[in-house]
């Protein structure tokens, strides 16, 4: 059970650093607010010119660009240095999985708060929150496992901002359009039966990533 506890320690340390780090976490919480601020002043809802479609869509672009900023620093911020002494003292599978749960939290939390933020200053008309709700879970955990594996295959190659771009998209991009759909049924109030195959679909991808990184990061770990 060795793993688990060092699991349990590096999510310890990372909770830490962003503490310690306030900048960071204030920034992205500013990312997401002033994003939600400029479309609010952009559309001018006093003449009611967001209609749904622009809502959903718009709303699923802060998110992406959201995390993208949120997770993308994951692996960027560390030091040669200490990858060296995670090298030496701890389990490849105990840092992936450990910048994975992380990083979900973290995303996890931007998101709802962005979508509060969003509900006030853009209106609520999703119709079938639960589902809207859930729908944001699975986006969530996708973006934040997808960019963290590209995170750190883009960190082993002198972190290469160009290369997880190039990775992540034929990943995000599919993701993307099945969470937009769903979150259109959801604003439609259609059957939630309507919306069961995507979401299945949106599950095994969040799956498969994290299968993928938890196989393939102790290889790239050692290179």
């Amino acid at each position: 059970m060795q793993i688990f506890s060092e699991i349990n320690i590096l999510i310890k340390k990372e909770i830490l650093l962003e503490w310690r780090q306030k900048y960071a976490l204030n920034g992205l919480l500013l990312y997401v607010i002033g994003a939600v601020m400029i479309a609010y002043l952009s559309f001018n809802l006093q003449q009611n010119s967001l209609n749904p479609i622009t809502w959903n869509a718009l709303f699923w672009i802060i998110m992406l660009f959201s995390a993208v900023n949120a997770v993308g620093k994951s692996f960027v911020q560390e030091r040669p240095s200490r990858f060296l002494y995670y090298y030496v003292v701890a389990n490849p599978l105990a840092i992936i999985i450990s910048k994975i749960i992380y990083n979900t939290s973290l995303m996890l939390v931007m998101a709802f708060l962005g979508l509060v933020a969003y509900w006030i200053l853009l209106g609520n008309p999703v119709i079938d929150k639960m589902l809207f709700g859930f729908n944001l879970f699975l986006g969530a955990l996708g973006f934040a496992t997808t960019l963290t594996m590209v995170a750190g295959i883009a960190a082993k190659a002198n972190q290469n901002a160009t290369l997880m771009a190039i990775l992540s998209f034929p990943v995000i991009v599919p993701m993307l359009l099945l969470l937009i759909k769903v979150s259109k049924n959801a604003l439609d109030g259609l059957d939630r039966s309507v919306s069961f195959d995507a979401m299945l679909t949106l599950l095994a991808m969040n799956v498969i990533v994290v299968a993928i990184s938890v196989i393939l990061f102790p290889f790239l770990w050692k290179s």
